[in-house]
């Protein structure tokens, strides 16, 4: 662990770091900002509640489906530094244009930065993975990804917090300083030239994307890892799209208790990202994956179990009120544990990915995960959005979460089994 905190102090790492973490910081004070305006202000809706964070998701996930082969060749075929000034770049223009959205109460506007800063995502998605092992040394890339993804949830986290509690015109200000921060990091990542010289890039978006999954895809420990990753991000699309939705319709509680349950999950995450480095002691292994998994899905159904079984407050409550209700804390608990697990599982996975492939390829193998990753989280989104639509409780949307867990585990049995030599490398 000591080992991997020595990187913050590395110009190979700390300026990635930084620029990630100040994204992911910025992303979630907008979303946040955003779901908290719409359902406690704007909408007034159970069904319009839930299908609006069901398209917000779907929309912010859908760059990543359309343009993740475009980002994996670029990252492959450009300094990944340039790329990342750009999009930084990019990023003061989208935030104008939210920060519009949140002072107008403009829902078109805030759903088109949405989908703006998922597109930012995409680009930057391959290029932090691809990143690590050129500037690593072997022996640094699995606590590199750990702490990215422990910097990114911590990111995650206080975005949340902000989002949940500062006033709109508050936040349109803050989401501009923090993109113009972000812009100057990014311009200390070090240089990192292309691996590839003189490679076409298709812009052709849907052949591109097919040809970049189906070469990625025939290696079979990589389709496994794939798999895996994504059975995770769908769970984590059904829980992100009914988290608010559960806490205002069902708990009967404020935004400050949704923001509460958001940051818990995201502190849980970090959690679980950091605690799985530790426990591998370093190597790169799936050996805790299929276990972790079921646990993950264990706490779910208790979780189900719990808020189907909560006695419904006569008034909206905050957080305070609701923290000192019975079973409350159980419910903190189970959601801390499924964040936890998670990031247990995904972590070595993303590890696996970035070192088990030649760095010629590895944007791209990035990116043809983020492909099928998304595909996945879309269907997470619409699959929550069709039960609600057809009179599905939202608590109960926990128990198919929760199937996704089974799913999770045999594959990442599968790949354990398949890789283990691979992922016992030093």
């Amino acid at each position: 662990m000591q080992a991997s905190l020595r990187l913050l102090a590395r110009r190979r790492f700390l300026p990635l770091f930084t620029t990630q973490f100040l994204g992911a910081f910025n992303d979630n004070l907008f979303k946040t900002a955003m779901v908290m305006l719409v359902t406690y202000r704007i909408f007034s809706n159970d069904r319009m509640e839930a299908a609006f964070n069901a398209a917000a998701n779907a929309l912010y996930i859908l760059p990543f489906f359309l343009f993740s082969a475009l980002a994996g060749q670029l990252a492959d075929c450009r300094d990944k530094a340039w790329i990342i000034r750009l999009v930084k770049t990019a990023e003061i223009a989208i935030m104008a244009v939210g920060a519009a959205g949140l002072m107008l109460q403009s829902v078109t506007l805030l759903l088109l930065a949405l989908f703006a800063m998922g597109a930012h995502s995409t680009f930057i998605g391959p290029i932090k993975y691809a990143l690590l092992p050129q500037h690593l040394h072997r022996d640094e890339v699995l606590g590199g990804t750990g702490l990215v993804e422990a910097g990114t949830y911590i990111g995650v986290l206080l975005g949340i917090l902000a989002g949940g509690v500062i006033p709109a015109p508050a936040v349109a200000a803050t989401v501009m300083a923090i993109a113009l921060i972000g812009r100057i990091a990014g311009a200390k990542v070090p240089p990192a030239p292309p691996v590839v010289e003189d490679h076409a890039i298709d812009l052709h978006v849907v052949r591109a994307s097919i040809r970049l999954v189906s070469e990625t895809l025939h290696v079979p420990r990589l389709m496994l890892a794939v798999a895996a990753i994504s059975c995770f991000w769908m769970q984590a699309a059904i829980l992100g799209t009914l988290f608010v939705p559960l806490v205002k319709n069902v708990l009967e509680a404020d935004q400050q208790v949704a923001t509460l349950f958001l940051a818990v999950f995201s502190i849980g995450v970090g959690v679980g990202s950091i605690a799985i480095n530790r426990m591998l002691g370093g190597t790169v292994s799936a050996r805790f994956a299929p276990a972790v998994a079921l646990l993950m899905g264990a706490c779910l159904l208790d979780l189900h179990h719990v808020v189907s079984h909560w006695d419904t407050p006569e008034a909206m409550i905050g957080w305070k009120a609701f923290v000192g209700l019975p079973h409350a804390k159980h419910i903190l608990l189970d959601l801390f544990g499924v964040a936890v697990f998670g990031g247990m599982f995904v972590v070595p996975l993303y590890a696996f990915m970035t070192t088990t492939v030649d760095k010629l390829h590895t944007a791209r193998t990035v990116a043809a995960n983020n492909i099928v990753n998304s595909g996945a989280m879309v269907v997470g989104a619409l699959l929550f959005a069709g039960l609600v639509r057809f009179g599905v409780p939202v608590a109960d949307t926990l128990i198919v979460t929760a199937a996704g867990s089974v799913a999770a585990a045999a594959i990442a049995w599968r790949l354990h089994r398949a890789c283990a030599p691979a992922f016992s490398s030093t």
